[in-house]
């Protein structure tokens, strides 16, 4: 599992108008299933006219992802689905997709719709910025004075950023890793302290 993955860094908007039907695709950030419930409501109370308020959204990456669709009232398969492989296909964690349609008059049929769908979400996910998201994990443990400069070097090489410092008998220390240096990290004290120092 990876611990490093691309996540929106803001909200995006765009607008197709496809034989007279209106598509509005809005994206956002959201990193837990909760913030992307919200964040849908919130797109469906602003298009509370619209003929449907079609989403998806993917919480969290890879191997440790949450996905939910709607198909909104379009006929099965035609609009959740076909935003979901975008979100899926996008290298976007935390991501959610809501695209708004009004009708236009003129049915697009199956292929039709699946085509706009994914164009409208395929386009505003090209248009969001991103940004890297690095899991992290908070540690605390407590060294004595003789090795303080050698563990703050180990701090270091593993990414680490300290947070906390409490000079006592001993040093009480509070950092954040990420966590796929967790493992190695822990080695190296262990290694380091002589298997003194456990990590909580």
């Amino acid at each position: 599992m990876t611990d490093r993955y691309l996540i929106p860094a803001g909200r995006s908007q765009i607008e197709l108008v496809i034989l007279r039907s209106r598509f509005i695709s809005t994206a956002d950030y959201t990193p837990t299933v909760e913030a992307a419930k919200a964040f849908i409501a919130e797109i469906s109370q602003t298009y509370a006219d619209a003929s449907h308020n079609v989403y998806a959204f993917a919480v969290g990456f890879g191997a440790t992802v949450t996905h939910g669709m709607t198909d909104d009232g379009e006929p099965s398969g035609t609009a959740g689905k076909p935003t979901l492989a975008v979100v899926k296909g996008s290298g976007l964690g935390d991501v959610t997709v809501v695209t708004t349609r009004y009708f236009g008059g003129t049915k697009l049929g199956t292929g039709g719709l699946v085509k706009a769908y994914t164009e409208s979400a395929q386009l505003v996910l090209s248009e969001i910025p991103r940004l890297e998201k690095i899991e992290k994990q908070t540690l605390t443990f407590a060294i004595p004075y003789n090795l303080y400069e050698r563990v703050k070097r180990l701090i270091d090489r593993h990414d680490g950023q300290l947070e906390t410092e409490e000079f006592g008998v001993d040093i009480a220390m509070q950092l954040i890793m990420p966590q796929s240096e967790v493992d190695s990290f822990a080695a190296a004290l262990t290694e380091l302290s002589a298997g003194r120092i456990m990590l909580d």
